[in-house]
């Protein structure tokens, strides 16, 4: 969440910020965080002076107790049991605008950088690159972009392919589960442990460290990351324990470093992790939910930075050139995204999407999200870094990844891959398939 230092000293940015993000009522929800802040420190200051002056009243009784002033020591110790339930009230009035500090605080999203483009929906998000043409950052926004690349020989949609060559099965996944839910089988198995595989030892080889979380978090790692209270609504919620199923490795890895003060010497930090991630997709429908276009349940590799807030927008740049040399390693159409501040996600103060064409359904599939928080999760966290020249502690940066979502990967790769003899498997891809093609024979 956004800081009270950085609300109070420079409020009109803060406003201006969640105004380019369309938060509605910017103005009035900084004005109110700044009333209650006023009346919590108000009440701080008096219950600090309550509890200094009965601290001195009270030494005052053994004094008039020792010189046999006994009525005098009566009327100060009434004094001090006035004063003492005055700071009862005072504590009181504190701790409830603390609480309602929190709560208003945890409703406001996080403030997009400078650099983040103007707009209030996908179709104004920039185009700042794509292996399809030159772009012309700026000038380029989703809405004018007008390169569909043609793949000639995609022209089956994957869900048609994967039913050909027996790779998926959604009907069982209804049967099994529900809808959102499909069965891999065969090869359709084995192109998902290549990819988890091919992602892992890409991570690895850039100096990830591999981290094998847990898949359900209790919600102080849903509020850590800002999943909680935002999106609590898409998260699949155990409710006689009190767990969340996790939408992302990003909740358990980040939440690592909650409640931790990091070396500077530390930092940054690079984690990735392979999980299963589980989203209700709430009123998602038709064309969007189409084979694995939106699931329930999938898997992913996740990349994680903590960082200083002087280096995090290097590690976001090398973040955004992993996630890019992967695509090209699998030799997808694909093309990057600055999302505009209407399209950013609650907790991001910047971020890139990755999108790879699908000829089969004319469209353009995001593949992943990589996001530069800044001190937003850090702060909810309580994340900090130690300076080694000062010993000073201050709130580091989160950022994350996707790298990659496997289900539209799968898709793209099923569909631009697709020829008379069956599916090629991208070159990156044949040590960990054993085979170059999928077709009906393997």
């Amino acid at each position: 969440m956004l800081t009270l230092k950085l609300i109070t000293e420079q409020t009109e940015r803060v406003i201006a910020g969640l105004e380019k993000k369309h938060f509605t009522g910017a103005r009035q929800a900084i004005e109110e965080v700044i009333a209650v802040d006023k009346s919590r420190r108000q009440a701080q200051t008096e219950l600090d002076q309550n509890l200094s002056a009965a601290k001195k009243l009270a030494a005052e009784i053994g004094m008039l107790m020792k010189q046999g002033k006994r009525e005098e020591a009566e009327e100060v110790k009434a004094k001090v049991a006035a004063l003492k339930e005055t700071s009862k009230e005072l504590e009181d009035k504190k701790e409830t605008a603390e609480q309602e500090l929190t709560r208003l605080l945890c409703q406001i999203p996080n403030i997009p950088y400078d650099e983040v483009p103007e707009g209030t929906c996908a179709e104004d998000n920039w185009v700042v690159k794509s292996n399809l043409k030159e772009c012309v950052l700026g000038k380029d926004t989703v809405g004018n972009w007008d390169a569909n690349p043609v793949v000639e020989t995609a022209k089956l949609p994957h869900w048609e392919l994967a039913k050909k060559y027996n790779l998926i099965d959604f009907d069982l996944g209804v049967k099994i589960t529900g809808a959102g839910f499909p069965v891999y089988r065969g090869k359709g198995a084995r192109l998902q442990r290549a990819l988890i595989d091919f992602f892992l030892d890409e991570a690895q080889k850039s100096g990830y460290e591999e981290i094998m979380p847990p898949t359900v978090v209790n919600a102080a790692s849903g509020y850590g990351t800002g999943q909680l209270p935002d999106k609590e609504g898409q998260m699949y919620h155990c409710e006689v324990d009190d767990l969340y199923l996790i939408p992302t490795a990003e909740v358990p890895v980040t939440n690592i470093y909650r409640d931790v003060i990091i070396d500077e010497k530390d930092l940054p930090i690079k984690n990735c992790a392979y999980t299963q991630c589980f989203r209700r997709e709430a009123g998602s429908y038709g064309k969007d939910v189409r084979g694995l276009n939106r699931l329930h349940e999938f898997s992913k590799i996740e990349i994680v930075r903590i960082d200083t807030p002087e280096h995090s927008a290097e590690s976001h740049k090398e973040m955004l050139a992993h996630v890019e040399g992967l695509l090209q390693k699998l030799e997808l159409p694909y093309r990057i995204l600055r999302l505009c501040g209407g399209d950013q996600s609650f907790t991001s103060a910047i971020c890139y999407d990755f999108e790879v064409y699908s000829e089969a359904q004319k469209r353009w599939l995001e593949v992943s999200s990589v996001s530069n928080f800044d001190t937003y999760q850090a702060n909810r966290l309580k994340c900090r870094v130690r300076r080694t020249a000062t010993g000073k502690t201050e709130l580091c940066h989160t950022l994350n990844g996707s790298a990659l979502a496997l289900p539209r990967i799968v898709a793209s790769i099923l569909e631009n891959n697709q020829t008379e003899q069956g599916i090629r498997v991208p070159k990156v891809l044949v040590p960990y398939m054993g085979c170059e093609i999928i077709n009906i024979e393997n």
